[in-house]
């Protein structure tokens, strides 16, 4: 496995841990449908959040968020709905939205979270 894939995989594994924490339940992780892939489904009691993970081992090739520009955004929506659409039974009637969850560090250190919640 290449690097930047087993960095992409530890990243995952912290966005995992870091919403079992807060109480979600994870629904999907890696979900592909012929539009794409969803990096991690988690709910609440009241909502379900496609999230897409983005790790760096540090900023100075810029910060996570900004790997997610208006086309991948669009792309997440598009997504979003798809994954609706095959998992009713899941949803209920909670509404769905798309987070960001940008991880920055060395997997083998302590990792910088931040969580943005209903991206646009």
């Amino acid at each position: 496995m290449a690097r930047k894939d087993e960095l992409g995989r530890a990243g995952e594994d912290a966005a995992e841990a870091y919403f079992r924490a807060r109480g979600f339940k994870i629904l999907d992780r890696n979900w592909r449908c012929r539009a794409g892939e969803i990096d991690l489904v988690v709910a609440d009691a009241v909502t379900v959040a496609i999230v897409e993970v983005k790790t760096r081992r540090s900023a100075a090739f810029g910060h996570p968020f900004e790997a997610i520009d208006a086309r991948k955004l669009h792309r997440l929506h598009q997504l979003a709905r798809e994954w609706r659409a095959a998992r009713r039974d899941v949803v209920g009637g909670r509404p769905v939205r798309v987070d960001g969850l940008a991880i920055t560090g060395d997997p083998t250190a302590p990792l910088q979270i931040e969580h943005l919640r209903d991206l646009a």
